[in-house]
């Protein structure tokens, strides 16, 4: 599996037969949307970057698409146009799936919160995310993470655009991800909290994300001393 990171949440999951693309953001630098603040911090409309240059040589092996949210930073009007004008697949939030057929995408797979659904011959799950901090998060509306399954593949988590919560620790305890994606950034509107994870959340997702890993390594380094252990005791006893 490759992951190639483009811009924003914009990225590609690379597998052995597919090119996932999420959240694609495809737009000119400034064009997707308002800033988030006019007065805190000074003002700049997404992306507020451009494409790196070889970006749209990878988007355009796209052969599934993933939407977390539909906040135009995650699906902005020239990501719909290149969608729709190659009829891409597109998995997306049981919530959102209205108003993306409206919009003409090809919503070939929905998905609830903790349902597993089929997904390009593995499975994925929904995730619940919580866009922010206090009041905001309800006007910022539905997004979803997704756990994500496939043959012969890693296991990864998108978090989506979320603070810690339960649902965040829950993944990254019980599900034990191979792979986690974390939402980072200062996005932040004038008035109330932060809209993603503050700095020391970002680090307790890290640092439990690793930790996760590093008990599953060494539960995984026990059962071969115990498989070598064994193999040893039986050369012994077969030598006499």
């Amino acid at each position: 599996m490759k992951i190639h990171h483009l811009r924003n949440a914009t990225m590609v999951i690379e597998t052995k037969n597919e090119f996932i693309l999420v959240d694609p953001m495809l737009g000119e630098k400034g064009t997707a949307g308002p800033p988030f603040t006019l007065f805190r911090f000074k003002p700049k409309r997404n992306p507020i970057l451009d494409l790196p240059n070889n970006a749209l040589d990878i988007v355009n092996k796209t052969t599934h698409c993933i939407i977390t949210h539909l906040h135009p930073d995650h699906l902005d009007k020239k990501a719909e146009v290149f969608l729709k004008s190659n009829n891409i697949p597109i998995t997306c939030s049981i919530k959102d799936e209205k108003i993306l057929r409206k919009r003409g995408l090809n919503v070939v797979e929905t998905v609830d919160y903790w349902k597993e659904s089929k997904f390009l011959g593995g499975t994925i799950e929904g995730i619940p995310a919580r866009h922010g901090y206090g009041f905001i998060a309800k006007p910022m509306g539905n997004v979803m993470g997704f756990y994500i399954q496939l043959p012969n593949e890693k296991t990864i988590y998108l978090s989506a655009d979320t603070i810690y919560t339960e649902n965040v620790d829950k993944v990254l305890k019980q599900y034990k991800p191979d792979i986690n994606i974390v939402a980072c950034g200062t996005a932040q509107l004038d008035i109330f909290k932060p809209l993603l994870m503050t700095m020391d959340d970002i680090i307790k997702f890290t640092k439990n994300a690793l930790m996760e890993l590093l008990l599953q390594i060494i539960w995984r380094l026990l059962i071969i001393v115990q498989q070598h252990a064994h193999n040893f005791r039986l050369n012994l006893k077969n030598k006499g």
